[in-house]
């Protein structure tokens, strides 16, 4: 029987031996990952709050006090709010003589639930203005009036629109990019979108939400108009961009960003092998896999993966060694990076945890966080020559 031949090995980045020190201090916490969406949060509630101010004198701020009007902007005044992500420290605006009743976040009022998701659904690239005063109806309450969410919805789309188009960095070291399902109302009814979110990380650690799309099916068309969208505010290069099978995602990154490594989420990848498995077996199969996605390099996974696959438990499972082995260019090439590496670059999961307050339910099945501050990626771009 003739053997099959082998694959055509993939071309990894190699690392010089002198930047291997700056990758020992793993990734950030995930309070300081949750702070990125928690700034949107802050920036959408004190434009509301300012539209409201706008409603309540009659006249928008920068503009000429109108001659019967006696009231006016004072400033603002510091507040903390409790949010479903956390603390919030956000300025309420003040009038001249007191009269201003915020309606969002009443006065005294320290807590504010319930709305998180629907702020970050709002940033999203596709959302219409009937969607986004649909969110704030429903926020509001009856007792508004259309003149009313009409000046708050005015500010929230200024807000939200110099968001979508503001510019970014020339250079990411990994961008993560993940699609999840949510339900939006439209038209009195509720229907499933999907919102797409590009989380970025910085040479320094810093992480950014590059954007958010929503879109009714995900596709090669609607991947091209996310990567032309980063293009055109100023990315021209991702060096890895991690992601779980998104359909049309491949060919996409490769027609916008071409030099980009794309990179499997190795967890997703673990719950869909241990989907094959009952509830007895999947703690068996969890431990016979571990040593593939831990090994020290490419060739002692691939060693791994065989030793799996005519093991026992490969013989019982071979779905599980059939779907690595599918999807083994994109497992692999994190394996050239340094052990801290993989722990910030493997998973979606960084942009679950962005979505856990409500936009949607995951399980977490990620590496440990670490207590630094620091990112242990910012030396990965001199391996390929490619700069800020």
């Amino acid at each position: 029987m003739p053997r099959k031949p082998k694959a055509k090995p993939v071309d990894l980045p190699t690392i010089p031996a002198e930047l291997l020190e700056q990758f020992g201090n793993g990734p950030m916490t995930a309070d300081a990952i949750n702070a990125a969406t928690l700034a949107l949060k802050k920036a959408l509630i004190e434009r509301a709050l300012g539209g409201e101010m706008s409603h309540h004198l009659g006249y928008p701020p920068g503009a000429a006090k109108p001659g019967a009007v006696t009231n006016q902007r004072n400033g603002s005044g510091a507040k903390t709010v409790l949010t479903e992500d956390g603390p919030i420290r956000i300025e309420v605006p003040r009038d001249r003589d007191g009269s201003f009743e915020p309606l969002l976040i009443p006065k005294h009022e320290r807590r504010f639930t319930g709305f998180d998701d629907k702020i970050v659904a709002m940033y999203a690239r596709g959302m219409t203005v009937r969607e986004i005063q649909g969110f704030l109806k429903e926020q509001y309450g009856t007792e508004v009036s259309p003149d009313f969410i009409s000046s708050v919805t005015d500010e929230v789309m200024a807000e939200v629109t110099a968001w979508q188009a503001r510019p970014l960095e020339p250079m990411y070291p990994v961008v993560f990019f993940d699609a999840l399902r949510v339900k939006i109302r439209e038209d009195a009814v509720v229907r499933n979108k999907a919102i797409c979110l590009a989380l970025g990380i910085l040479p320094d650690g810093t992480r950014d939400i590059l954007g958010l799309w929503i879109e009714g099916t995900e596709g090669a068309k609607f991947w091209m108009k996310v990567f032309n969208d980063l293009k055109t505010r100023g990315v021209h290069d991702i060096l890895v961009a991690v992601t779980d099978g998104l359909k049309g995602m491949p060919e996409a990154l490769a027609a916008v960003f071409p030099a980009t490594t794309l990179q499997t989420c190795i967890v997703h990848l673990i719950r869909n092998s241990l989907d094959y498995a009952s509830w007895k077996d999947r703690r068996g199969l969890a431990a016979v896999i571990r040593p593939i996605y831990t090994a020290p390099s490419a060739e002692a996974a691939q060693a791994e993966l065989d030793a799996f696959a005519n093991g026992p438990w490969g013989q019982r499972f071979p779905t599980v060694s059939a779907a690595w082995r599918n999807a083994w260019d994109r497992v692999i090439p994190f394996f050239a990076f340094p052990p801290a590496v993989p722990k910030v670059i493997y998973t979606t999961d960084e942009i679950h945890k962005l979505h856990r307050s409500g936009l949607c339910s995951f399980s977490t099945f990620a590496p440990p966080a670490t207590e630094s501050r620091h990112c242990p990626i910012g030396g990965v771009l001199l391996m390929t020559g490619r700069r800020l």
